[in-house]
C-alpha cells in the first residue's frame, strides 16, 4: 500500500553512475488524471484450418473448434476449454471469410489472412496487411513500428508464405523465429541505453545505408526499365532499414522499461520441444508489449500445406503418428478427435499467452485490457476457405464488447473484423480492403 500518499512520476528512473533504469508501474504512480491507455494489437495464426464436425454430430461435436450453439450462453467444446477463464474478454466469430479467397484452396488463402488481397489465378495482387496500417499510425509511440514472428522465419514464397505481414507495397515482411536472436536484438543488456559502442554502431549503420542509397541512384540511370523496377523494390526495403536506424538514434537515450526475463527459455527449439518453443515465443510477444517496445505484433505459428517445423508438432508434442497436414486430411474413425486434440493443444498454448498478458498491470488494468488479440486461421475444415475459426480476445479498455459466439453470413466479409480493430486502435480508416462495416456490436461505435 502506498504510504502517506507518497507519489511517483510514471517516468521515474533509478539512476547510478552512467546508468538509468525505468521502474515498473507502482501503486505510488496511480495519481492524477490517467493517461489515455496505450492501444495495442497482436495477430496469432495457425495453419491448415481447424476441426469442424457438424454441430449435430453427437459423437464428435465436442471436438468442434466453434461451440455447438451461438449466443451469449454458448458452451465451450473440448478444444477451446482452456479459454474459459477469459470468457468475458472473448468473442467468437463464425461464418467469416475473405470473398476473394473463398474459391481458393485454404493453403493459398493464408497469404491473405490480414490483407484480403486477390491471389487468384496467375496474377498475385496482395495488399498491405492490417498490422502495417496500424503500425504506420502507432509507430510514433515506440522503438519499433511492429514485430513480425513465425516458427520458420523469412517470407516463404507466394501462396505458402511464412509471414503474416505485408508492407504498403504488398511485399512480404521477413519474420523472425529464433528466440535467442530475437531477445539479443531487441532486449540488449543495456536496455537500449546509450553507450559509445552503440552510438558508433548506429553511425556506421547509417553511413553504410547512405552510401548504398547514393550509389544506387547512379546505377539506376544505367539500367533498363525492368531492372529499375527490381532495384526500386530493393531500395524500398533499404529505406525501411534507414528509417529504423534513425528511429534507433532517437530512442538511444531513453531507457527501456524494467522487465524480468528469467522465466524465458531462449534456447527452446521448434524441432525439439514445440510446447516450450511456442511458450517462449509467446513470452517474447508479451515482453515486447510489456516494455512498450512495439504496439503491433504478428505471430504465424506454422506454415500452410505441411511445410516447416510446425507440421511435426503433433508427433513431437502429443506423440501422434501423423503430421498436422496429414491429420487435417485423414478421414479415418477418430479423425475429429485426433485433429481436435491437436487444436486443443494449440489453444492451450494460446491461453498461456493470454495469462501472461493478464498478469501484467498498469494504471489502466492488465495488459490484456489494452491489447486486442486476433486468433485464427484462413480456412475451416479440409482447407475450405470459408467459415474461418476466429476469436478476438482482450481490449476491454479499448471499447470492445465481449461475451458471445456470433454467427455471420457471407454478406459480412472478414475484413470487417480488421477494420473494427483499426477503429478500436483509433487509426483513422473508413475502410479496409473489401470491408462493408466495422462490426460495432464487437468493436464499438
Amino acid at each position: 500500500m502506498n504510504k502517506q500518499g507518497y507519489q511517483l512520476d510514471r517516468r521515474t528512473f533509478l539512476r547510478g553512475t552512467g546508468v538509468a533504469v525505468a521502474l515498473p508501474f507502482l501503486s505510488a504512480m496511480r495519481h492524477g488524471k490517467p493517461r489515455e491507455p496505450a492501444r495495442r494489437m497482436c495477430c496469432v495464426y495457425f495453419p491448415n484450418g481447424a476441426s469442424m464436425p457438424e454441430e449435430n454430430d453427437a459423437k464428435w461435436n465436442m471436438w468442434r473448434w466453434f461451440p455447438n450453439r451461438a449466443g451469449a450462453d454458448y458452451e465451450f467444446t473440448n478444444i477451446l476449454a482452456s479459454l474459459a477463464p477469459f470468457r468475458n474478454q472473448l468473442s467468437l466469430l463464425g461464418g467469416l471469410s475473405h470473398p476473394l479467397s473463398r474459391e481458393l484452396l485454404g493453403h493459398l488463402a493464408g497469404d491473405t489472412w490480414l490483407t484480403a488481397g486477390d491471389v487468384r489465378g496467375d496474377d498475385y495482387h496482395n495488399l498491405v496487411s492490417v498490422d502495417q496500417v496500424a503500425a504506420e499510425e502507432l509507430k510514433r509511440h515506440t522503438r519499433y513500428p511492429s514485430l513480425v514472428f513465425s516458427t520458420d522465419g523469412g517470407v516463404g514464397y507466394k501462396s505458402r508464405v511464412s509471414t503474416l505481414s505485408f508492407d504498403h507495397s504488398a511485399r512480404p515482411i521477413p519474420s523472425e523465429h529464433h528466440p535467442r536472436r530475437i531477445f539479443e536484438r531487441y532486449f540488449a543488456p543495456n536496455g537500449g541505453a546509450s553507450t559509445p559502442e552503440r552510438r558508433q554502431s548506429l553511425r556506421e549503420g547509417k553511413q553504410i545505408v547512405d552510401l548504398v542509397l547514393l550509389d544506387s541512384k547512379r546505377l539506376a540511370r544505367r539500367l533498363g526499365k525492368q531492372d529499375q523496377e527490381k532495384l526500386d523494390q530493393y531500395l524500398t526495403s533499404l529505406h525501411a532499414v534507414e528509417e529504423q536506424v534513425r528511429r534507433n538514434e532517437v530512442w538511444l537515450d531513453r531507457p527501456m522499461r524494467a522487465f524480468d526475463s528469467s522465466h524465458i527459455d531462449l534456447d527452446a527449439a521448434a524441432n525439439v520441444n514445440p510446447t516450450q518453443y511456442l511458450r517462449t515465443m509467446y513470452d517474447l510477444l508479451a515482453l515486447s508489449l510489456e516494455t512498450d517496445l512495439t504496439r503491433v505484433m504478428t505471430f504465424m505459428t506454422g506454415r500452410e500445406d505441411g511445410m516447416g517445423f510446425a507440421d511435426n508438432f503433433p508427433s513431437r508434442a502429443l506423440g501422434f503418428k501423423s503430421s498436422h497436414h496429414t491429420i487435417s486430411h485423414d478421414g479415418h474413425e477418430g479423425h475429429w478427435e485426433e485433429w481436435g486434440r491437436y487444436d486443443q493443444w494449440h489453444a492451450n498454448q494460446f491461453a498461456y499467452f493470454l495469462q501472461r498478458l493478464a498478469k501484467v498491470e498498469d494504471e489502466h488494468g492488465s495488459l490484456l485490457d489494452t491489447t486486442m488479440v486476433l486468433y485464427g486461421s484462413c480456412c475451416s475444415t479440409t482447407h475450405n476457405a470459408r467459415n474461418y475459426p476466429v476469436a478476438v480476445v482482450g481490449g476491454n479498455q479499448l471499447g470492445l464488447r465481449h461475451g458471445s459466439y456470433t454467427k455471420y453470413d457471407e454478406t459480412t466479409p472478414f475484413s470487417n473484423v480488421l477494420l473494427g480493430m483499426l477503429k478500436a486502435l483509433k487509426v483513422p480508416a473508413e475502410s479496409f480492403a473489401d470491408s462493408t462495416g466495422s462490426l460495432p456490436e464487437i468493436f464499438g461505435a
